[in-house]
């Protein structure tokens, strides 16, 4: 097949192309006497360079492309994928899920979404910004990055690197059951991980700065800057003892608790009974000053998404409403084993934000610090200690002891325990400091109690 239309900037591949490879492909599975089917051309390419103490460590280029297809015979399933574009090989791989599907046991909730849930519109959420950014240019940002932290002091005394990505993609995806979409995306960052201290007092932390739009980075000093400091700030970290007591989550950690939640009530998670919060729609689960929001139409957002991975629209809505859960998150194929209807969740959540009733505009960290009053500050998190059939959580942890609402001193080999569902209930306020990690927003986040496990 030939892709005589103009392909998209940084592309080898136009709509066009994928359009007519996609339309290829489903005619093979009709032909075949397939009952029905779905396929998605695709296309991804990107730079990656990484430097360590003034000089070029990496420099990867990645460019990939795959056409994915999956047949129904009435409730039987198979999927089959392939790199090569060739007329000859679209039929094979159409052929290999066909035979596939034959051999594979019949599943009763297997199927297509629903005609009436299918995408009819697509809007445009500006997620496409390539970054013309040459090797040498990626290289030039990422030293001035790690020299900007190395500047800081003089205690900054060494590096575990800077980088630079640019990466984007785009796709072309449809289905017998009507639906037909596409679009562009790109995700660029720079990041850097500086090191304080010598011999037994080294401490390491890093900063990052990632966007849609390569304009919206953050400078690379800043980046720099801010990354030392703080990791000077855990220079002289000590250990504490063994007790119970408030713990403030940095507000990147406290997006680990939203996705926790997120992972919590899954559809996947819930229809195989490994979650905590089985059967807790309409139920409390959180205080009620907590709400938490999805907005799939976030212009730029790293979530945003006009339709999920089967076609089916999307919607802003309440996830929790007053603390109480007021929906899932469903595929197609996880809401027909609940019995219930595609939230448009295949693939994920879609633009999270956590917040509370309660917050005011003036409650940036410094107030959060002063509401902990005497308790732990923790801004890093090792490990994945979380159970989610039982909710019981136990991560390793680093960050400061906080007397009277004031930092003290920097704690590290430390050990937080819990179970979310009390974690989650003992919120007892979200910080203004609101800060989006990939495509979940919250404030710092304080807990009225959890075990500290140290001396």
């Amino acid at each position: 097949m030939q892709n005589d239309s103009k392909a998209l900037p940084g592309f080898s591949y136009s709509r066009a192309f994928f359009e007519e490879l996609v339309d290829t492909a489903l005619a093979h599975a009709k032909k075949l006497g397939a009952t029905d089917a779905g396929a998605e051309a695709s296309e991804g390419s990107g730079l990656s360079v990484s430097v360590r103490k003034g000089e070029l460590e990496t420099v990867e280029r990645n460019r990939d492309k795959s056409l994915g297809v999956t047949v129904y015979l009435g409730q039987r399933r198979g999927n089959a994928s392939t790199s090569d574009f060739s007329r000859a090989a679209i039929e094979q791989t159409v052929q290999a899920a066909y035979d596939i599907a034959r051999f594979t046991a019949e599943d009763p909730v297997a199927g297509l979404p629903d005609e009436a849930d299918v995408a009819t519109e697509q809007r445009d959420l500006d997620l496409f910004h390539p970054w013309p950014i040459t090797s040498e240019q990626a290289a030039e940002l990422a030293l001035a990055c790690e020299h900007a932290a190395l500047a800081v002091d003089k205690r900054i005394t060494n590096s575990e690197g800077a980088g630079v990505s640019a990466q984007q993609s785009h796709f072309f995806s449809a289905h017998t059951h009507g639906f037909r979409g596409g679009y562009a995306s790109s995700r660029h960052s720079l990041s850097v991980a500086p090191i304080a201290g010598k011999g037994n007092d080294m401490q390491r932390d890093y900063w990052y700065s990632s966007e849609r739009n390569a304009r919206d980075l953050a400078a690379p000093e800043a980046v720099g800057r801010y990354a030392a400091e703080r990791a000077l700030s855990r220079l002289k970290s000590r250990k504490i003892g063994t007790r119970q007591c408030p713990v403030l989550f940095e507000s990147p950690l406290a997006a680990g608790l939203l996705g926790s939640l997120t992972q919590a009530l899954s559809g996947g998670a819930l229809y195989r009974k490994t979650s905590f919060l089985v059967d807790s729609l309409g139920k409390p689960v959180l205080p009620k000053h907590i709400d938490v929001l999805e907005d799939p139409f976030i212009i730029g957002g790293k979530g945003s998404s006009p339709f999920d991975e089967e076609g089916v629209r999307v919607q802003a809505r309440k996830v929790v409403d007053a603390g109480r859960v007021a929906g899932y998150f469903l595929s197609t194929y996880s809401a027909r084993k609940l019995g219930m209807r595609t939230t448009g969740n295949a693939g994920g959540s879609h633009n999270l934000t956590l917040r509370s009733r309660l917050t005011r505009a003036g409650d940036d960290l410094d107030e959060m610090l002063r509401k902990l009053g005497t308790g732990l500050f923790v801004i890093e998190l090792m490990g994945q200690g979380v159970n989610y059939v039982t909710g019981d959580y136990s991560r390793g942890a680093s960050g400061f002891w906080v007397e009277n609402g004031r930092i003290a001193y920097p704690v590290q080999e430390i050990t937080i325990a819990g179970n979310l569902r009390d974690m989650f209930k003992g919120i007892q306020a979200v910080g203004a400091d609101a800060y989006t990690y990939g495509s979940k927003t919250v404030g710092s986040v304080l807990i009225d109690r959890m075990t500290v496990a140290g001396n």
